[in-house]
């Protein structure tokens, strides 16, 4: 009896373990099943959430650099330069924090000591210097320690400092902003061919696959090289000289622009103050702007070059003419008068010679008048008046060319002289620059451009005849050479013209105590191959017109500038044994 009871006990034991075992099956099975459904999910079915995770705790960039920036002699003016973050992984310690130190201190340049605390940090990654050069990168490398890494990066360097700074701009790598032709540029300098595709950890490791090739990762993709059209030992020169003169005469600023004018192309763009672009975070606005592409003035008697040869080229007038001075006259209730009206108050009929030389108000007023307010300002508008040059630099305005149904007889009186437009300093010598070569005005650039990409970005515009370009140069030369302005030259005829003009308030009408001078011109004149620009904002001390504060800037530059360029002279000098 006592047996039977102890075989149904352990046969209900069995049963319940069968049961048991039955269900741990079904409950494995059923977990498996599900596993297997979940991974389904996952890995088919909703890869991109999971992928993203996965390309979140990675970096997957293109590493490369910007071409680099160079003047036409082939001088570096941009580049990038290579920087690297050392960084330290304490699960990956094979060495104990002061073995690390003692190999990475003579390198990092960093005490031993200190070195090793910082190795003794907590967390999974130790920053432990930053912007390394690339020297030092390579010895890092050479040590082959698995527990440290290095990510690149790259930061924009101008090696000639301030030299051609407002040209040039800046670039920021980290915020992506730039100004001058690295923004202008920026399409071609950002170019590259041939993309190297990795990825990396967040702390620059890069991360293997079959696709990755192990010798581009090492490699710097880089972008496309270009070059300027300024030479960087006459933009040296004048920056020199209107820094010079600027101090000297405690003015607010002042700007030299050296041009050929018979292709455009801009040798010299100097503004002061400058900046330097490798530090152009503690620069101010007002070192920054390129104010002489965004701000216009009056500019005074230059203009009366313009005036004289719209008057010509239209036929009213030619280079014989002579025209009635009459030292000052009355236009509505204001009264113009000659600069040396107290020298010479009645010059009578005076030769288009003598307008230039001695910078007749009244002379223009009356070449002007042979022009209706429609002939003048359309001629002007061919000379680019009221409208953007073109020139490869951000940020350049139109001027300010009132509409000629708006003119009185006093905006086409004042007009003649130059004060009634406001240009900017690049509308001025891109201007003149069509009357040094023969009449036809080209876009003026910095940069150095291929054939087919100069007929797309560069124009050239008939703006009047090469006789009438010609014959104003012949006035303009002979008016210097009679003259006694200090920009007369020994060696060379200089087409060229100074001029004064008051500053306007801002915000409000009237004038400041203040002036504009400047002198343009061009030589030789006989086959111009130099054409220079110089204004000075706001001279405050000696005399200040065009011929004292602009006028000897203007005869430096052009002076060392044709020796640079062995510019064979053409006038004949007799010199005293």
């Amino acid at each position: 009896m006592r047996e039977r009871l102890t075989e149904r006990a352990k046969e209900k034991r069995f049963k319940r373990f069968d049961k048991l075992l039955s269900c741990l099956h079904i409950f494995f099975v059923g977990f498996a099943a599900a596993l297997v459904i979940y991974l389904f999910f996952i890995m088919v079915i909703d890869t991109g959430k999971y992928r993203v995770r996965a390309q979140n705790q990675r970096t997957g960039r293109t590493f490369s650099m910007r071409g680099d920036i160079f003047d036409r002699n082939g001088i570096k003016l941009a580049t990038d330069k290579v920087y690297s973050d050392v960084y330290a992984h304490p699960e990956n310690y094979d060495s104990t924090p002061e073995e690390l130190a003692k190999k990475l201190a003579p390198i990092l340049k960093i005490p031993k000591d200190k070195l090793a605390q910082t190795l003794k940090k907590p967390g999974p990654v130790i920053t432990i210097k930053k912007d390394i050069d690339r020297n030092a990168a390579k010895e890092i490398a050479k040590l082959h320690l698995r527990e440290i890494s290095m990510g690149k990066k790259n930061t924009r360097e101008y090696p000639q400092g301030t030299l051609a700074a407002h040209v040039l701009g800046y670039y920021n790598f980290d915020a992506d902003i730039a100004n001058g032709v690295e923004y202008t540029a920026k399409d071609k300098l950002e170019n590259i061919e041939e993309m190297i595709q990795f990825q990396a950890t967040r702390d620059g490791k890069v991360i293997y696959d079959f696709t990755t090739d192990a010798v581009a990762t090492t490699k710097n993709p880089k972008g496309q090289d270009i070059t300027l059209t300024i030479d960087a030992a006459i933009q040296h020169i004048c920056e020199k000289e209107i820094e010079k003169m600027v101090l000297e005469k405690e003015a607010l600023r002042g700007t030299v622009l050296v041009m050929n004018p018979r292709n455009g192309e801009i040798l010299a763009y100097a503004v002061y103050p400058t900046y330097d672009p490798n530090n152009y975070k503690k620069a101010t606005q007002a070192q920054i702007k390129n104010w002489t592409l965004t701000d216009v003035f009056p500019p005074g008697s230059t203009f009366k070059i313009i005036t004289v040869a719209a008057a010509m080229s239209l036929g009213k007038i030619n280079e014989n003419t002579t025209v009635l001075d009459t030292g000052k006259t009355t236009i509505g209730n204001w009264v113009i008068k000659n600069y040396d009206y107290d020298q010479h108050p009645y010059p009578g009929q005076i030769s288009l010679e003598y307008l230039f030389e001695h910078s007749s108000n009244i002379g223009a007023i009356n070449v002007a008048k042979t022009m209706t307010p429609k002939e003048f300002y359309e001629v002007l508008q061919t000379f680019g008046f009221g409208s953007r040059t073109g020139i490869d630099l951000p940020g350049e305005s139109s001027g300010l060319l009132p509409y000629w149904a708006q003119w009185d007889k006093g905006i086409q009186a004042t007009m003649s002289y130059g004060y009634g437009t406001s240009v900017t300093a690049m509308q001025m010598l891109s201007a003149v620059q069509a009357l040094a070569n023969n009449g036809i005005r080209i876009t003026p650039h910095i940069i150095k451009y291929s054939p087919e990409e100069l007929e797309q970005r560069v124009q050239y515009t008939q703006v009047v005849t090469p006789e009438t370009a010609q014959s104003i140069t012949k006035l303009l030369a002979t008016s210097v050479n009679n003259g006694k302005s200090v920009i007369k030259m020994d060696n060379y005829n200089v087409a060229a013209k100074t001029g004064t003009s008051r500053k306007p308030k801002e915000n409000a009408s009237g004038y400041t105590p203040y002036t504009y001078t400047s002198t343009i011109g061009y030589l030789p004149a006989s086959d111009p191959q130099i054409l220079i620009y110089v204004m000075v904002d706001s001279a405050k001390v000696g005399p200040v017109w065009g011929n004292t504060v602009a006028g000897p800037v203007f005869k430096e530059v052009a002076t060392q500038t044709a020796r640079m360029l062995n510019i064979k002279p053409d006038k004949q000098t007799t010199k005293n044994q």
